[in-house]
């Protein structure tokens, strides 16, 4: 049911039906193409390259144009549109579907917005998964301190959320299970890494470690590489400041040691302390067993062990000719060699 027209209304309607409408501006705004003028145009709006683009001779009309478009964001590894609007791309190392609000601790002076984003953490974040933020932070902390790269780290956290998860090690603290994902990590990326570096980072007994070592080790069926002398040989020349000749000298040594076997038995840390203490004095850049022995973390006595026993190969293990033409013609001796 309509509301009736009063009759003065209703008659001036019918009046004014009959005569011209008063001229008014038209507000349309119609884009036609300046080159082929056509009618109606076929405009193309390309909204990856941001232009207004005519559709039959192809001018480009406009640029910097903004995109209407709904926001759709895809993290997918195959193409395809996917209509996920919230978010960045998930974590894998966290669980549920992280699409949480998160409160801002930033409100322009006020702390309303600080202690609303801690009653927030409090109550909205499972107890699991803020043991595994925590968890996350200390691997990162540690591994930064030691200059492991990133893939070590990515690498050990996924290691860390497994037993979790599978619950591998039930009664073992924290911190055992962090240095043996850290150490277990070092040796899937071929990261030299020592048992005493890993307890002095960690401050976890070396038991410890290594009872939570070989549990996951058969647990979780890694293929971990035995520590290699190569690796650790780089990594001590460079705290020692000696240049990269004797690294390669060193190298060079540590294989041979290995093919004729003069050092076998002997641990890497050792052999590598060794051909470093033998080279240094080889091409008169001598290094102290003590700063050696700092540095690699292992005892004068047993440095000197092992460099007796390749002083005693020193023929067999150094090609002395080729060492010549290598260093410019510089005068090296196996008399260099005589302990010290």
């Amino acid at each position: 049911m309509t509301a009736a027209i009063p009759f003065p209304l209703r008659d001036a309607q019918i009046q004014d039906e009959g005569k011209p409408k008063a001229f008014q501006p038209n507000l349309n705004i119609r884009l036609v193409c300046r080159d082929c003028r056509i009618d109606p145009p076929h405009i193309v709006e390309e909204f990856a390259s941001g232009d207004l683009v005519c559709g039959d001779c192809g001018l480009v009309l406009g640029d910097r144009i903004i995109d209407t478009r709904s926001e759709w964001r895809t993290f997918a590894n195959d193409e395809g549109d996917d209509p996920s609007r919230v978010g960045a791309a998930a974590n894998p190392l966290l669980d549920g579907n992280q699409l949480d609000t998160v409160i801002s601790r930033r409100d322009g002076g006020s702390g309303t917005s600080k202690d609303l984003n801690k009653i927030q953490g409090r109550s909205t974040s499972a107890k699991g998964e803020r043991n595994l933020v925590l968890a996350y932070k200390e691997i990162g902390a540690m591994c930064d301190s030691i200059s492991l790269s990133k893939i070590v780290t990515d690498t050990a956290k996924q290691l860390y959320k497994r037993v979790e998860d599978e619950k591998l090690l039930r009664g073992k603290s924290s911190d055992a299970i962090i240095a043996a994902c850290i150490f277990i990590a070092c040796r899937q990326e071929k990261v030299g890494r020592t048992f005493r570096e890993i307890c002095a980072l960690t401050r976890v007994p070396k038991k410890e470690i290594g009872r939570c070592y070989k549990t996951l080790q058969c647990k979780l069926q890694t293929n971990t590489t035995v520590m290699n002398s190569e690796d650790l040989m780089l990594r001590f020349c460079s705290n020692l400041q000696l240049p990269n000749y004797i690294q390669k000298a060193g190298i060079d040594l540590v294989k041979r040691a290995k093919e004729v076997g003069t050092l076998a038995g002997k641990s890497p840390i050792s052999v590598a302390a060794a051909c470093i203490y033998l080279v240094s004095y080889l091409y008169r850049q001598p290094k102290a067993a003590k700063d050696i022995a700092h540095v690699a973390g292992v005892s004068e006595v047993t440095i000197k062990s092992a460099y007796k026993t390749l002083y005693a190969e020193r023929e067999n293990l150094i090609d002395l000719e080729a060492l010549k033409q290598k260093s410019n013609g510089e005068g090296l001796s196996f008399e260099d060699l005589a302990l010290p």
